[in-house]
């Protein structure tokens, strides 16, 4: 545990002192053209003082955000609309459910195209060129498809994370159920084995470190798909609201405060699949 624990915490350390200088240079334009209007002269250390307080900076400082973050989730209720927690929330259903339909839609695939020559030759080209299309431009006009039909709330977001979230689990579940070796495969035969018999017994037990690895970066993708589903849709709560209200007022500590806590969310999601994965393979004897 120290051995991992120093490492992290000696990049931690460096990415902090890094934002901090950053901080300094990106602010340091406001100050002086403050100072100069005011007559003053700037000192290295009042400079340094001004850069990391300004009430709208273009790069706030890790302390302005730390206190940004503290303020909207412990000084702040739970039920309130300048919540992070409320925010987190409104985005973490969205994620949930797009990941569920990623995964579902996922392994479906993934089977089809191992089993169904006809699909691996057909299917996986379409998947692979899904991917090519970029998020941005293809969100607005999900979220418009859904909303002429009546569809629209949660589902929609929903549907942008399972966009992003189906196609690590495609690849990942293909590569795990072909991973079994020609031997394997024979025993199977040799023991008169049926297709769904290798499937349960054989191909499925050894994709399960493929797909516990495809669920990990599914789940961040999820978690970018339901943000992104948030911005074209005016939405006034969710991660991908806080981002667009930042932006309009200048809010930056309020922008990277959002920012820190998605990625802090996608962080605790992506642990826990990785405890389950643990207990999955330990109980399984792959661990």
């Amino acid at each position: 545990m120290s051995r991992n624990t120093l490492p992290v915490l000696t990049v931690v350390l460096a990415i902090l002192l890094l934002w901090y200088i950053a901080a300094i240079f990106l602010n340091a334009a406001w100050a002086y053209d403050k100072a100069t209007r005011s007559g003053e002269v700037l000192t290295t250390q009042t400079l340094v003082a001004d850069t990391w307080s300004q009430e709208k900076p273009k790069l706030p400082a890790p302390h302005q955000v730390g206190a940004e973050i503290w303020k909207t989730t412990v000084e702040k209720k739970i039920t309130s609309k300048r919540s992070l927690i409320y925010h987190s929330w409104v985005t973490l259903s969205a994620t949930l459910l797009g990941f569920a339909l990623g995964t579902g839609l996922g392994i479906a695939l993934a089977v089809g195209i191992v089993y169904n020559r006809t699909m691996d030759m057909s299917v996986m080209p379409w998947v692979i060129a899904s991917q090519t299309i970029p998020i941005l431009a293809i969100a607005p006009m999900i979220i418009v498809v859904l909303n002429a039909v009546g569809i629209s709330g949660l589902l929609p977001k929903a549907m942008i994370s399972m966009y992003l979230s189906f196609f690590p689990v495609v690849v990942g579940m293909v590569k795990g159920l072909r991973s079994p070796d020609a031997m394997q495969l024979d025993q199977m035969r040799t023991w008169n084995a049926s297709a769904t018999q290798t499937f349960w017994r054989l191909r499925l037990p050894c994709s399960m470190p493929f797909l516990f690895t495809s669920l990990k970066i599914a789940m961040a993708a999820s978690l970018v798909g339901a943000i992104v589903g948030e911005l074209p849709t005016g939405a006034v709560a969710g991660l991908g609201a806080r981002l667009l209200a930042g932006s309009y007022y200048g809010q930056t500590i309020q922008i990277w405060s959002a920012l820190i806590m998605a990625a802090a969310l996608a962080a605790a999601l992506v642990a826990l699949i990785g405890f389950v994965q643990r207990m999955t393979l330990k109980r399984m004897g792959m661990a």
